[in-house]
């Protein structure tokens, strides 16, 4: 078992649907252990008149490993939206929901498809200060 960090934001549509919806869809794979409150923030990356809500969820990966976790949370954004976050030279896109991994406690990796702790925690505020309220809920820090 390990504790697994997620950062889900979203940027169109009913964004606080669909930040309840990719909580109902990691919820139905795992057992939540906290939410932190949602926070707005601007794009990171690129621009867009649309602002962004996010929340970090943390979640017991049972006998997952971070690459079925990866699967999983990409399953859980299709099953809400098919689009990409990126559009096809590579940049960043608007989206209905994205789902981050930031953190799995005790592990440390750097594959082609994910990277732990995320390359960009510390350097976003919308992963880092509700990462920072979820780990204060669970370890009492």
């Amino acid at each position: 078992m390990s504790t697994v960090y997620v950062n889900i934001g979203t940027n169109l549509g009913d964004r606080h649907s669909n930040l309840s919806r990719a909580l109902a869809g990691v919820a139905a794979g795992y057992r939540l252990l906290a939410v932190s409150s949602t926070v707005e923030s601007e794009p990171w990356g690129f621009a867009s008149e649309h602002g962004f809500l996010n929340l970090c969820a943390a979640f017991d990966s049972g006998a997952s490993s971070p690459l079925e976790v990866l699967d999983a949370m990409q399953e859980v954004e299709r099953s809400i939206s098919p689009a990409s976050h990126r559009n096809p030279d590579g940049s960043y896109a608007d989206r209905i929901i994205d789902i981050d991994i930031v953190h799995i406690e005790g592990i440390e990796m750097h594959s082609p498809r994910l990277t732990l702790p995320h390359p960009h925690l510390h350097d976003r505020d919308f992963f880092l200060l509700p990462f920072r309220e979820v780990s204060e809920k669970i370890h009492g820090d």
